[in-house]
């Protein structure tokens, strides 16, 4: 059990370096034949992955926030919807990367359904260098990075939104907003009100 469990983490680790949509391949040991075996994964595949891993469940939570608020658990990759009774709404997400990470509180200025992306400069300037062009704008819809629908923190550039990139559920790889499956932002959007209260930690 150990073993495949152990198998699972490294498909989920292969997916992130993957980042685009095209298989790779990997190595691991299997002890029925003593050898070191090759396996291929796409990122359809590191997403049902991901899915299972991170349904969304109901779970007991302790919080000082109140019921109605919202607290993102960046290290454990969990997004919290305070319930009454002791209780949350637990989902599955995607979190900044590596110096694109944040803390603190916000509130819930705006939502949006299949919002547009307007990616902030400094992030076309950043993608440029690298080789890829991004849009000035990119309107809503199943292709737009920004999924399905949009929470605005606050006045700043964050966004707790869906993704039309599954395997990157559990993953830090975002320019520091949160993501989530097109699903279960659908289900907190109904859930959560404007001015509502947005604890972020690290």
């Amino acid at each position: 059990m150990r073993f495949w469990a152990g198998l699972a983490g490294a498909v989920m680790a292969l997916a992130v370096a993957a980042g685009a949509a095209k298989a790779q391949t990997g190595r691991y040991y299997d002890p029925v034949s003593r050898s070191w075996q090759e396996y291929r994964i796409t990122p359809e595949a590191a997403g049902k992955i991901a899915r299972a891993k991170y349904k969304r469940t109901v779970v007991g939570y302790r919080t000082q926030q109140k019921p109605g608020s919202v607290v993102v658990d960046t290290r454990e990759r969990y997004l919290y919807y305070v319930m009454p009774g002791g209780k949350a709404m637990r989902y599955g997400i995607g979190v900044g990367r590596e110096g694109f990470g944040w803390s603190g509180a916000e509130k819930v200025t705006r939502k949006a359904k299949w919002p547009g992306w307007t990616p902030p400069p400094e992030m076309i300037v950043r993608e440029r260098k690298k080789g890829r062009k991004l849009p000035a704008h990119m309107p809503g819809g199943p292709k737009n990075p920004m999924g399905a629908r949009a929470l605005y923190l606050g006045s700043t550039e964050y966004r707790i939104h869906g993704t039309n990139e599954d395997w990157s559920i559990g993953q830090a790889v975002s320019s520091g907003c949160i993501r989530m499956l097109n699903e279960d932002v659908e289900d907190l959007y109904e859930r959560v009100n404007v001015g509502a209260t947005v604890v972020v930690r690290q």
